[in-house]
């Protein structure tokens, strides 16, 4: 797989990923913006309202009618954080021309995304009411649903208590309260502002030639004047952690039980990959650390695993417990912390941990979404390296690196959702 990469005006970068293993080719737009608290809710609900229609196609079913026409084609958009930037990602994926009965597949699957996204439907210098009005109630539900999900909200308000001063503990589909002071009008402003001043990273994997669709962008897209913002790094480096311990109750069953750690350890730092091995050491499956001792051996919990937040540098370990075995529980959890740190593993948990790591990242290759978003991350973080030197990187790593990068971490937040 080749990737290039162009800047084709102010803060728009076009990326083309050269993919001949698909039979399908894959279109996506990402808006990234600085993430704040007070347009979140706005952000979130620009695609909710662009997916409802255009100036072309004014309804779901006419978008609906055309994917099909476009040979089954789809549509799809998100909202995500990615450390403290907010994405917007707009993507229409479909068969290869070489796979239909048409010469302009991929024209006319870039037309209807350029419709969907520069060419909404305006009534009386704003967005449609009805529709506006329909979203925010989706989006309310949606919101006011994340509580459903027991294990999911609690490592979101671990988080947010965590992070109580950081932007990332911005939820990133917004706030009810938000919600009440949008309208068609000043949410139709914010789209306009969102336009110039979001950073655009266009990604295309397709077996085109690449100068095809070059030439297909820069004809069927223009940005006028822009802004080019900084997006800015984020702060992962704290010196004076003090031990934050937060306690909440829910009627629930079983419960939930999270320990954050700052890893002090930025994704380019070359002790960024020994870190990631010790994570998978530690909690990353069936033979870690912590399901064996926790789990297995002193049934403690019923799930315990733990994550790496790779843009903020920060290290989760999840698990859902009896209420009354918090302390057993979180006492074992730290040895396992302790374990690591003192280099109380074998080579051949180094051994198994790369090989879970390295099939992981050669799956990317195997899903052209992935391939899309795998590239993007490369933008957000600067990193210039393919999945054959991330690969490399991880089969050079020592017993030592590990020892040194585990030593970094420093507990930061003990979060239990507990029953009332």
């Amino acid at each position: 797989m080749n990737r290039t990469r162009e800047k084709l005006t102010d803060g728009v970068y076009l990326n083309v990923i050269n993919a001949n293993k698909f039979k399908s080719e894959l279109m996506s737009i990402y808006f990234i913006l600085p993430l704040n608290k007070e347009d979140a809710t706005l952000n979130t609900m620009i695609p909710l309202i662009l997916k409802r229609g255009s100036k072309d196609y004014n309804t779901s079913i006419k978008i609906e009618k055309r994917l099909e026409e476009l040979y089954g084609s789809d549509l799809s958009m998100s909202v995500t954080k990615k450390g403290e930037k907010h994405v917007l990602r707009f993507t229409i994926e479909g068969p290869r021309e070489d796979f239909v009965e048409s010469n302009d597949i991929f024209k006319n699957k870039l037309d209807m995304l350029k419709s969907i996204i520069y060419n909404p439907l305006i009534e009386n210098d704003g967005f449609k009411k009805e529709y506006v009005s329909q979203e925010k109630r989706n989006l309310k539900d949606r919101i006011e649903s994340r509580i459903n999900d027991k294990q999911q909200y609690s490592v979101q308000r671990t988080i947010e208590e965590m992070c109580k001063d950081e932007k990332y503990s911005i939820y990133k589909y917004g706030y009810i309260k938000d919600l009440e002071k949008i309208d068609e009008k000043n949410l139709y402003k914010h789209y306009l502002h969102l336009l110039k001043q979001a950073r655009i990273e266009i990604s295309i994997v397709s077996d085109l030639n690449t100068d095809e669709i070059k030439e297909n962008i820069k004809e069927k897209f223009s940005y006028g004047e822009r802004v080019e913002n900084e997006l800015n790094r984020e702060k992962v480096i704290y010196d004076n952690i003090e031990e934050k311990v937060i306690k909440e109750e829910m009627e629930i069953t079983q419960g939930k039980l999270n320990l954050a750690y700052r890893t002090n350890i930025p994704y380019e730092d070359e002790l960024y990959t020994s870190f990631l091995v010790g994570n998978y050491i530690l909690g990353g499956g069936p033979d870690s650390k912590l399901f064996i001792n926790v789990r297995e051996e002193n049934s403690l919990a019923y799930y315990v695993y733990s994550r790496v937040y790779k843009y903020k540098s920060i290290m989760l370990i999840s698990a859902g417990i009896e209420f009354d075995k918090y302390e057993d529980a979180l006492n074992i959890i730290k040895e396992q912390i302790k374990l690591m740190k003192d280099g109380e593993f074998e080579e051949e948990n180094i051994e198994q941990a790369k090989k879970a790591i390295i099939t992981s990242m050669k799956t990317v290759n195997d899903d052209i979404y992935s391939i899309s978003e795998f590239y993007l991350s490369k933008v957000l973080s600067n990193d210039e390296k393919d999945i054959n030197e991330l690969i490399e990187s991880v089969k050079n790593i020592n017993k030592e690196d590990i020892i040194k990068a585990m030593n970094k971490i420093k507990l930061d937040t003990i979060y239990f959702l507990k029953n009332k």
